[in-house]
């Protein structure tokens, strides 16, 4: 067997390989160790401060604190909006490991509408993860308690104790105060801090206009948070400011006494104080309870609010339009003395119609048989249409728009609030403008008497009737006196008249209230003076054939009734406009009215 042939071992070499080999590994082990230094360096040094905080917000959690929105009481300082304490489930996004099964979990213990589950999504979509979102507000202590058993279930979800807005006097306030409600998501692009932290805005009334003032400013907290999302501890703590609470000029018994005296009948009452443009009262019937809208209202109750053929959420006070009637003769008469047009002795034969020219139409006056000869002071007692017609057709429309504009029909008030309406006050240029059509000479004698295309609201006429009373220097209506208030501004252009020209058109006025006067019968024992017009507005064209006025219609057409008034007649504290839908009578509905609400303002608490 041949012999292996063995290899000579050489130990230098391998030696200096082995040499070479560990040089190698102890060069990597040190590059190694070099860039775990270096990154070491890069985290602890370069970048301390960016994951302090990361580390610092794994336990510390940021919060907004809702302010308190401010209270608004009348000018007694009886409570008309008021923050009251309830619960509100909160859920953080970040700490819920499973959202759908953490909704169908709760949905077993508390009541989540639809409604509630998209302003949820509609949250999530427009809020960081880590900011606590509610989910439902305004639980009952049933709720609250049974939540509260099966808190442990449920990481990432709280109870926590809230302030919610409440209306004690409910419908009584319902529109002019307003009522606050969540933002919704057109709302959400433009809110402030203090709208989202609060999740509430501003609807309607006083509580819209006033919303930035009343919603305070946000405070914030830090709070040490467990891995669940639990508050463990307050670490640090901004206050919140409350919101500027505003007494309003409105007063809650004059108010509630207009409200009462209207009997439930659809309509409105505005009384204003002539001197300064205070609104003492403001109401609308039928009306609604605002509270329903705090928390969001079920769309059954909205959709009851908006199929109710009394139309509850119209503001019949600021927003209702209708023609004036007769409560604009005053107006007319005084237009018709300032433009030299008439004078007061000047007389009209009223047999019962005026006719036009040579037209065979005959327009009627209310007095079938006619009130015969009359000038201006027994026109506007006696509220003679043939008077009036004749008068418009000497003023001519354009003139008799001029001068009604200075009593602000046809133009806003500028009164504090939201969606007042303008009204209509036709001239030749506005239906030019707005129907594309001429004006013809019968329509000035419509226009007249408050018919035809003219439109006011209620409050337009208890500003006319204030303007009335303080001889044209009533300034802007307000609810919230200055210097919280918007500015008070006198009328850009108020209605001028000599001191003679104002008191016949007063004395006219105090006629109706008088012996003899269209309303002499509602307020004829009333130990105070007071100046007034009685009107009707008519709600469909009638024939003018003798025998359809008297017609029996439906009760939805029957004419409105109107009625403005002021007193005490010689230093007037106090002016107002009623009305009364479908009232018939402005001397037999509306006034009756008014003089309960005189009664309340003179010889009640108010006066006081």
């Amino acid at each position: 067997m041949p012999r292996q042939r063995q290899t000579i071992k050489d130990p230098a070499a391998e030696l200096r390989l082995f040499r070479k080999r560990v040089v190698l590994v102890l060069a990597l082990m040190a590059l190694i160790g070099g860039l775990l230094v270096a990154r070491l360096a890069w985290l602890q040094v370069v970048q301390h401060d960016r994951y302090a905080t990361a580390s610092h917000n794994n336990s510390i959690r940021a919060e907004v604190i809702a302010p308190a929105r401010g209270i608004i009481t009348d000018r007694n300082g009886a409570l008309l909006a008021e923050n009251v304490s309830s619960f509100s489930l909160y859920l953080t996004p970040e700490n819920v490991p499973d959202l759908d099964a953490t909704l169908r979990g709760l949905e077993a213990l508390v009541s989540l509408r639809p409604a509630d589950l998209e302003r949820l999504a509609q949250l999530r979509r427009s809020r960081p993860r880590f900011e606590a979102l509610v989910l439902r507000r305004y639980l009952d202590e049933s709720e609250a308690a049974r939540f509260a058993v099966h808190r442990h279930n449920f990481p990432g979800v709280e109870l926590r104790g809230d302030l919610s807005r409440h209306y004690p006097h409910g419908p009584l306030t319902a529109h002019v105060v307003g009522y606050v409600g969540r933002v919704n998501e057109t709302e959400l692009v433009q809110a402030s801090a203090e709208q989202r932290a609060t999740d509430s805005i501003g609807k309607s009334g006083v509580e819209k206009s006033y919303d930035a003032e009343l919603q305070g400013r946000v405070g914030y907290q830090e709070v040490e948070v467990d891995a669940q999302g639990r508050r463990l501890r307050i670490l640090n703590r901004s206050r919140a400011q409350p919101g500027t609470p505003l007494r309003l000029n409105l007063d809650l018994d004059l108010q509630l006494a207009a409200k009462t005296a209207l009997a439930g009948r659809a309509g409105a009452v505005v009384a204003l104080d002539p001197r300064d443009g205070q609104v003492l009262a403001m109401v609308s019937e039928p009306t609604f309870d605002p509270n329903l809208f705090v928390g969001g209202i079920s769309v059954e109750d909205y959709q009851r609010l908006l199929t109710n053929p009394d139309r509850p959420l119209m503001d019949r006070a600021l927003r209702g339009l209708y023609p004036p009637g007769s409560t604009i003769k005053p107006l007319m008469a005084l237009a018709g003395l300032t433009s030299n047009t008439v004078r007061p002795t000047d007389h009209v034969w009223c047999p019962g119609w005026y006719r036009l020219g040579n037209s065979p139409r005959r327009y009627r006056c209310w007095k079938r048989e006619g009130h015969g000869q009359v000038d201006m002071h027994r026109a506007v007692p006696q509220s003679c249409d043939v008077y009036f017609y004749d008068l418009a057709r000497r003023l001519g429309i354009d003139r008799m728009h001029d001068s009604l504009s200075r009593f602000g029909l046809g133009a806003l008030t500028g009164i504090d609030l939201p969606g007042e309406l303008a009204g209509v006050l036709p001239s030749r240029a506005w239906k030019r403008r707005v129907r594309k059509e001429i004006w013809y000479p019968g329509e000035t004698l419509s226009a007249g008497i408050g018919q035809g295309y003219n439109t006011a609201t209620t409050l337009q006429l208890a500003m006319a009737t204030a303007l009335v009373a303080s001889r044209g220097t009533t300034p802007t209506p307000r609810l919230v006196p200055p210097p919280l208030g918007l500015p008070v501004s006198a009328a850009e252009h108020p209605p001028v008249a000599s001191a003679q020209q104002w008191q016949t058109v007063s004395d006219g006025m105090h006629a109706v209230v008088s012996p003899g006067g269209t309303a002499y019968r509602a307020l004829q024992d009333a130990p105070y003076s007071a100046a007034g017009k009685t009107g009707t507005a008519q709600v469909f064209g009638l024939s003018q054939r003798a025998d359809d006025r008297g017609r029996d219609v439906a009760k939805h057409l029957l004419d409105h009734a109107l009625f403005i008034a002021y007193a005490p007649f010689e230093a007037p504290r106090i002016a107002l406009a009623v009305l009364v839908e479908n009232g018939v009578s402005g001397s037999g509905t509306a006034a009756p009215v008014a003089r309960l609400v005189l009664d309340a303002w003179l010889l009640g608490e108010g006066d006081r």
